[in-house]
């Protein structure tokens, strides 16, 4: 069985912090593949419209991961549209790749509200997590419930304090983003004029 690792995320934009994050995962959790899945519309941000439209957002995740062999890009939940939950895309992956097993990578921080995710319980009978730990940060999960504390599997991460929101902010005020994010992307963000004021 082929043991593929799932990121999803606005990925608004894709920078090295979640490159990073996808290689320990990778590297750790003794993992195969890494597919990337811009979501459309996350439902724990619902409200918060994402700057980059959706093509936009997954060509920026084709130009990060370019040329990296355990890497895909996957364009199922921008397909879908509406709020993207997770557990109607591992539904459809596991009809459409039976062959292969599939973790959800995730922040430590996500895991504190893992019982909160649509369906989780069933969500639980159907995959495992990879929390990736950051130095500072708790994961607390001894307070999950039972159900879900068995899927878990922890993992150390690096400290790199960058974000999406970072970059975005970056860009309105005028100020450089370079080496937050892959050249291919950086260029794209300034082609394109992604993100400014």
């Amino acid at each position: 069985m082929i043991q593929v690792g799932l990121m999803g995320g606005t990925f608004d934009p894709i920078h090295y912090g979640h490159l990073l994050a996808a290689e320990t995962a990778r590297e750790q959790a003794g993992l195969d593949e890494i597919w990337f899945i811009p979501s459309f519309m996350p439902p724990l941000k619902e409200g918060r419209q994402p700057g980059a439209a959706a093509e936009e957002r997954l060509e920026m995740v084709f130009r990060a991961i370019d040329f990296q062999p355990y890497f895909r890009a996957m364009d199922i939940e921008l397909g879908r549209g509406g709020t993207s939950y997770t557990i109607d895309t591992i539904t459809e992956l596991q009809e459409q790749y039976p062959d292969r097993a599939f973790s959800f990578i995730i922040g430590s921080d996500r895991l504190n509200d893992l019982d909160r995710w649509h369906r989780s319980r069933e969500l639980a009978e159907m995959v495992s997590f990879i929390a990736l730990e950051r130095p500072g940060v708790s994961s607390r999960l001894e307070e999950l419930p039972d159900y879900l504390q068995s899927k878990v599997q922890l993992c150390q991460m690096p400290l790199m304090d960058i974000s999406s929101t970072d970059i975005r902010n970056r860009r309105k005020a005028g100020r450089s983003i370079r080496f937050l994010t892959p050249d291919k992307v950086h260029r794209f963000i300034i082609r394109n004029g992604l993100y400014e004021s």
